[in-house]
């Protein structure tokens, strides 16, 4: 038999592959060169110069088939300086491993990929596991996990579930798994009226009356009390620029911007909607006009307390002993993507220290990461 592989050791080596969006540098040779001698079928699925890997064990198309996807890129170090250790060193001491994308999330795509391999050598499953691997999750995330899907479709290959390894445990390893996440919404308003002297307001159209009652408005406005899996929906005002640093002078112009994460009470169509009719409304008659340019990055979703979240939950706690709390809780990720081809579920390390100097993930819980998806590869082919 094949000995273990060691997910320690495997990200060492991803940690030392300077990966920083967009670069691969190698991260993606690593793994497919590790899944290859399994077994797996690898493919590279680059669009647009955005580096992924597509990974299969077993038969194409089967209808049992266990999905992975993670990313291998990570954000920039920031000044080196700052940094104690080589953030590309994959440094082992005081029983963590170090550098960037220690945390977030090399260490979770060795933990499943040492997980997978293992268990197809050990015990060959009836069904198929796929691996989705991006370099594109820390960037743009416009040719990623998304060509991924899109050539997975074309090509007729599907997974059944998926299991996303963003970390999602606050402080300690087992207490959260995420089966949902808020959608983002990022709007700026320009206000335009009419430049004049501040001595003579009549003869001027000043914008910033209007935009500031705009995002009192919002600023004010309770969108929901929350859901039966969702926290209320927030909206954080981010930016108010004049560039106007003339006292003597009512300016033209005025830009604002603000950012909404919304619960399933919500869609990012209907919120558009609701921004630009109370824009009209606190406009009306004004002379100002306000323009709303609306990006949507992901819609809320969930996936319902079930099969699959009991088999994630339990993975976990028959290797943690503790029972994770079903959290809709964080930012976005690339399960916003994953939920519309499968159902999806995030579990991963604790991250404390994701995008932050001398990043590190616990030894002790690597294992146990591997650990908890070797259980959840056992569990779904039982």
């Amino acid at each position: 038999m094949n000995d273990p592989l060691c997910p320690v050791a495997l990200t060492q080596k991803l940690i030392r592959c300077p990966s920083v969006t967009p670069e691969e540098a190698g991260a993606l040779q690593v793994l497919q060169q590790v899944l290859e001698q399994a077994g797996f079928a690898c493919q590279r699925v680059d669009r647009n110069g955005t580096p992924n890997l597509f990974a299969r064990w077993g038969a194409k198309g089967h209808a049992r088939s266990f999905g992975f996807n993670g990313h291998t890129d990570v954000v920039p170090i920031g000044a080196r300086g700052d940094w104690r250790r080589d953030p590309f060193g994959g440094e082992i001491a005081d029983g963590r491993i170090w550098g960037r994308g220690a945390c977030d999330m090399k260490s979770g795509v060795a933990g499943f990929v040492a997980a997978a391999v293992d268990y197809v050598r050990s015990s060959p499953p009836d069904g198929a596991i796929i691996l989705a691997i991006t370099g594109d999750e820390e960037g743009p995330a416009t040719d990623g996990t998304v060509a991924l899907l899109d050539w997975m479709e074309a090509q007729g290959e599907a997974m059944s579930v998926c299991i996303v390894c963003e970390p999602t445990c606050p402080d300690q390893m087992g207490e959260m798994i995420k089966i949902g996440r808020r959608g983002s919404l990022n709007a700026t308003v320009t206000a335009t009226g009419r430049q004049g002297h501040a001595a003579y307001p009549d003869r001027a159209c000043n914008p910033l009356p209007v935009l500031v009652r705009y995002l009192d408005r919002l600023a004010r406005h309770e969108l929901d009390q929350g859901s039966a899996h969702f926290d209320p929906s927030t909206l954080a005002l981010t930016t108010i620029d004049v560039a106007n640093r003339a006292t003597n002078v009512i300016p033209a112009k005025a830009i604002a911007g603000f950012n909404i994460r919304f619960n399933d009470l919500h869609s990012g169509a209907g919120l558009r909607g609701w921004l630009q009719e109370l824009a009209a409304e606190i406009s009306a008659g004004s002379g100002v006009v306000l323009e709303l340019e609306v990006s949507v990055s992901g819609e809320s979703f969930l996936t319902p307390p079930g099969s699959l979240v009991d088999l994630v939950a339990d993975a976990v706690q028959a290797v943690t002993g503790r029972r994770p709390a079903l959290s809709t809780s964080g930012g976005t990720s690339d399960a916003r993507f994953v939920k519309d081809h499968c159902p999806v579920v995030e579990c991963g390390l604790v991250g404390r220290s994701m995008h932050q100097v001398d990043e590190y993930a616990e030894i002790d819980h690597i294992h146990q990461l591997k650990a908890i998806y070797a259980r959840m590869l056992q569990g779904y082919f039982a």
